[in-house]
C-alpha cells in the first residue's frame, strides 16, 4: 500500500525558505572572517583569546559555605610561536593578581575591568597562569588556568 502526500505551495515556499536560512547560517562563518587580513593562509597579527574570572558556590551538609574561584575557559591551546592578546575580564572577586609561570608576565584583573598581555611561547608546553589571590584550596582555589603550546 503506498501512501500519497500531497505538498501545497505555500510548504514548498516555507521549506525553500528554512533551506537558505539553514545554507546561510552555516556558510555565514566561513565567508565572514569579522575583517580578519591574511598573510601567507594566516591571520595579521596576534589572535584575541578572551577569559573572565568566575566563582563557583555551594553549602556544606552541616552550612558551611564554600566557593572556588576560576578563570573560564580554564584550558587554551596556541601553537608554538603565535602572538596571542589574552583578554582577561574580571567578573567575579575584586582582585586577582596573576603570573604566567616560565615567562616574566605578571598583572592583575579587577572587577569590572579587562586586563590585556601579550602571550608568545618559543617552545612547547604547558604554562600556567596562577592567580596569587586563590593559589589553593585554603585560598579559595587555586585559579590555575592552562595555557597548551603545541
Amino acid at each position: 500500500m503506498s501512501k500519497v502526500f500531497i505538498l501545497k505551495r505555500r510548504h514548498l515556499w516555507l521549506g525553500g525558505l528554512a533551506l537558505i536560512i539553514l545554507a546561510g547560517g552555516l556558510l555565514f562563518p566561513l565567508l565572514h572572517r569579522s575583517g580578519d587580513r591574511m598573510v601567507d593562509g594566516q591571520p595579521e597579527g596576534p589572535r584575541t583569546i578572551h577569559m573572565v574570572t568566575t566563582e563557583a558556590k555551594s553549602v556544606l551538609e552541616d552550612g558551611t559555605a564554600i566557593e572556588a574561584y576560576r578563570w573560564d575557559p580554564g584550558t587554551v591551546f596556541v601553537e608554538k610561536g603565535e602572538e596571542v592578546n589574552l583578554v582577561l575580564y574580571g567578573v567575579n572577586g575584586d582582585s586577582h593578581p596573576f603570573y604566567i609561570e616560565g615567562t616574566r608576565i605578571k598583572g592583575e584583573v579587577k572587577k569590572g575591568k579587562e586586563t590585556t598581555v601579550t602571550f608568545q611561547a618559543a617552545k612547547e608546553g604547558v604554562y600556567r597562569l596562577i592567580c596569587l589571590t586563590h593559589p589553593d584550596k585554603n585560598h579559595n582555589g587555586p585559579m590555575i588556568g592552562y595555557i597548551v603550546v603545541d
